[in-house]
Formats: C-alpha cells, sequence, structure tokens
C-alpha cells in the first residue's frame, strides 16, 4: 500500500471514530437533559388557571424551576367559577382562586383525586386601586383615609355601601369639580361574580357589611342585601369574566377610577420596577382573602401542587409575582419591604370577611345578576 492510500485510510478511520464520539456525545446529551442547570422535566402536567395566575406560570424563572423539578407545566385560562362548567378529562389540575370555586369543583367531579384534600399555596387580599384624584375626592368625603404620601389608604365599606345604595355620583361629592373623569355614578369595577371569584369575593365582603358583620347563610340571607348587592353590580355595565383585564385597562389609563383587584397584581408591578404613575392602593376596612387553591385530578397534578406549597425557589417566585405565601408571612414582607407606601403588609385595620359557602355565594352572584329569583 502507497502512502497516499495508507493517509487516505487513516483519515478515513479517524472519521468514522470522530462520528461515534460526536453522536455519543449527543446521546449523552439527550440522556442528560443537556445544560444541568435547566434539568430534565419528567412529568408533563395540564391544568386550567386563573387569568391572575397566568403570568406566574409564563415566567422563564418559574418555567426553569419547575423543570428542574421534574414539571413541564401547561395551562389555560378560565374565571374561576366557569371552571365547573369545563370539561376537566385530560386535565392534571384546576386552580380557580378562592376555597369556595375549589369547593364546588370537588363536588362535581367524579374524579377521586379531587376528593382528596386541596392545597393552597399561596394568597392575595382583595384591594381597590384608584387613581390619585378618585382616591383624594373619596378621602375628603369621607368614604376613604390616606396615608402620609397619599399612595395607600383604606376604603370605608359602610360609608361606601351607603353612597351606593343613595346612588351618590361623584359631582355629589365635594372636590370632584375639575376632574372630567370623575363623574356618573361612584362605584367599583369588579369581574362578573356569575363567572370570576374576584368579583364574587366582592359581593361576599359587602354583604358581610351590609348585614351587620353576619355571613350570609341561606336564601333569606341572601335577600336581605340582594337589592344593594344588584346595584352595585348592574351598575357596571359589562363585566369581565377574569381579573387581568380590569387591571390592564386601569393600568393604561382606560376605564373606570376605581377598580378591585388582587393585591398581588400591584405587588408584582412593584417587584418588577414598573412605574406606578398616580396609582392608589386602597384596602377595603373589611376584605377578602383570596386563597388561591388547587385541586388535585391525577397524582401529578397533587405533586405540582405540593411543589409550589413547599419548595422554597417556587414560593420566593410566586413572591416576585406578588402572593403571600401560606404560612411563610414573613417571605413576602421581607420581599417587600422597600414598597411599603403602596402595601399594607401587615394588613393593620383591615377585617376579613368570612365567605359563604359555595352554594350560597353562587346564589348571591346570580341575584346579584338579576338571574335568581327576584328579591
Amino acid at each position: 500500500m502507497g502512502f497516499r492510500e495508507h493517509a487516505a485510510r487513516v483519515r478515513r478511520i479517524l472519521g468514522i471514530v470522530l462520528a461515534v464520539l460526536l453522536l455519543g456525545g449527543v446521546a449523552a446529551v439527550l440522556l442528560t437533559g443537556g445544560d444541568k442547570d435547566t434539568g430534565t422535566a419528567t412529568k408533563t402536567v395540564r391544568g386550567v388557571i386563573g387569568s391572575e395566575k397566568a403570568e406566574f406560570f409564563a415566567d422563564p424563572q418559574v418555567v426553569k424551576a419547575l423543570a428542574t423539578k421534574g414539571f413541564t407545566v401547561g395551562t389555560e385560562t378560565s374565571g374561576s367559577w366557569d371552571m365547573e362548567e369545563l370539561p376537566l378529562d385530560g386535565y392534571d389540575f384546576a386552580f380557580p382562586s378562592s376555597k369556595a370555586p375549589a369547593d364546588g369543583l370537588r363536588a362535581k367531579t367524579k374524579n377521586a383525586k379531587a376528593t382528596t384534600a386541596p392545597l393552597r399555596p399561596f394568597y392575595s387580599p382583595l384591594v381597590v386601586v384608584a387613581h390619585s384624584a378618585a382616591a383624594q375626592v373619596l378621602a375628603g368625603n369621607g368614604l376613604a383615609t390616606l396615608g402620609p404620601r397619599g399612595t395607600s389608604g383604606t376604603l370605608k365599606m359602610d360609608a361606601y355601601l351607603a353612597a351606593a345604595r343613595a346612588d351618590r355620583t361623584w359631582q355629589q361629592l365635594k372636590g370632584s369639580a375639575g376632574h372630567a373623569e370623575l363623574s356618573g355614578t361612584v362605584f367599583i369595577t369588579s369581574t362578573d361574580p356569575v363567572a370570576s371569584n374576584s368579583g364574587a369575593l366582592y359581593l361576599a365582603a359587602a354583604s358581610y357589611v351590609a348585614d351587620g358583620g353576619r355571613v350570609a347563610n341561606g336564601t333569606e340571607a341572601v335577600t336581605r342585601t340582594a337589592p344593594l348587592l344588584r346595584k352595585l353590580v348592574q351598575v357596571q355595565g359589562a363585566q369581565q369574566s377574569g381579573s387581568d383585564a380590569p387591571f390592564r385597562d386601569f393600568i393604561s389609563g382606560v376605564g373606570n377610577p376605581l377598580v378591585l383587584v388582587y393585591e398581588s397584581q400591584v405587588a408584582a408591578q412593584l417587584l418588577a420596577g414598573h412605574p406606578m404613575g398616580d396609582l392608589v392602593v386602597l384596602y377595603p376596612d373589611t376584605t377578602v382573602n383570596s386563597d388561591h387553591t388547587l385541586v388535585p385530578l391525577t397524582e401529578n397534578g397533587r405533586a405540582l401542587g405540593e411543589l409550589l406549597a413547599t419548595d422554597p425557589e417556587l414560593r420566593g417566585l410566586a413572591v416576585r409575582h406578588g402572593f403571600r405565601p401560606q404560612g411563610a408571612a414573613s417571605e413576602f414582607t421581607t420581599a417587600t419591604q422597600s414598597h411599603t407606601a403602596y402595601l399594607n403588609q401587615t394588613l393593620t385595620g383591615v377585617r376579613q370577611a368570612p365567605v359563604p359557602t359555595g352554594k350560597v355565594l353562587h346564589e348571591m352572584a346570580l341575584r346579584a345578576r338579576d338571574q335568581g329569583e327576584s328579591a
């Protein structure tokens, strides 16, 4: 064999060996998941969630943290009460925004996993966001109090509900002159209480205050406050089925000057460093905590819920999205320490209204929408 033939043969052998080594390297990457920092998602789970949690699950850091723990999570959004009407076959979990719709889901599904205890990884109180002029006018007329910086305060629910009963308009409130955006009836924009959790919880808090601090426990109790609740809802006209859109409208300067949102939506904006403009956060002196409640439909769904509740990294990411982790109040207060001008970290001066059962709350919502028996 000549020199050239020998050299060519050596090159062919080396090429084959190199190809084998490269293929082996590719296989090793596939088997190990490549970059060890990203982990390998071995469980793909699918769930339906409230819209206020969409950004949390879409956050690349949340996606990466879940993948490191072996999960790929696909989600679809729905109003919390609307979830009861969805066919849940093929879902691993449902994640409404409070216990009442979660209880309804557990009662309606025949899936054995859904009948086990639900999981509540985090929660958020309901607050009212207002533009500065509106907050100042409310404070000047005894419907609210403001802190020293004027960026947060308390909404006096008794006074506000009295104004609602009387159909008070902004023009009837002193200090509203010169603010063209403050016109018409004074009302808080909320979501559709028949479809959405935050809208239903708004009615629960209003009913509790209007009925002298009593939790509605049946049709007779619902009837007592139905006329007022109907006013609170029907003055709004068309309502959204999720809390994300009304908050986005408010931030962009569109719509009503008073909007009911989750505190988490405000806290997430603050923690992300977004400009707050003239936003003022009013904590109703009687409000409701929204316990975001995961209903597991499969073993993988339950495993995901337990991970969200217990994993320190995922709890920290939940805080970054404005949620308060259950049983870990210090994590929220530490993260939001520089934003106390807007946030009432310890909920000082805020009373929590107990929430009626899901059946009563649903009846309350239907009556407010004038879809139940007349009051």
